[in-house]
């Protein structure tokens, strides 16, 4: 099985330009919000929880993430709670409400990484590796930490194996 450094580089690997970085900030917090939106419904409140696709979803991806690591895990399941909570929210709103949100940051979220993938020069982790899909939310968390000074020795051993983040120019064929 793979180790969290083992997911984390994998993925770095497909993210080492800072403006592909940014991108990721901003497009993949929508993203989940959006997959925790749209799978909000159907659902149904139980005892006073919303239950629904996207709680076990959240379930599934907070006991991934606890197999590499309980710090992030801690981490991403508060993360996936609150989204969990919004799109609970939004599906007890409109039809048109719910979808109208929902497939708006799915859609503008995804517009973000691809433009993020023009500058790095390089096709998403998850073309070559589904389980990108999983790690990228992860692997934002990971970055965040880092610009904070946290987990050091983790990135280390991430760019030791991949290299730091640095700006790459776009070259044009001729």
């Amino acid at each position: 099985m793979k180790t969290l450094t083992d997911h984390l580089s994998q993925y770095a690997a497909y993210h080492r330009d800072p403006r592909n970085l940014l991108s990721h900030f901003i497009g993949i917090p929508m993203i989940v919000l959006a997959v925790a939106v749209l799978l909000s419904r159907p659902g149904m409140e139980l005892s006073g929880i919303w239950v629904s696709p996207a709680a076990l979803v959240a379930l599934a991806a907070g006991l991934f993430y606890l197999r590499l690591d309980l710090r992030y895990a801690l981490l991403m399941s508060l993360v996936l709670l609150l989204c969990v909570w919004a799109g609970a929210l939004l599906a007890r709103q409109s039809t048109a409400v719910w979808l109208t949100l929902g497939i708006g940051l799915f859609v503008v979220g995804w517009i973000i990484q691809f433009v993020g993938h023009y500058f790095e020069g390089r096709k998403p982790a998850f073309v070559d590796d589904l389980t990108g899909l999983i790690i990228g939310p992860l692997f934002v968390a990971a970055e965040l930490g880092f610009l904070l000074g946290l987990r050091e020795p983790l990135r280390q051993a991430i760019e030791a194996r991949v290299g730091p983040v640095r700006l790459r120019q776009r070259t044009v064929d001729a």
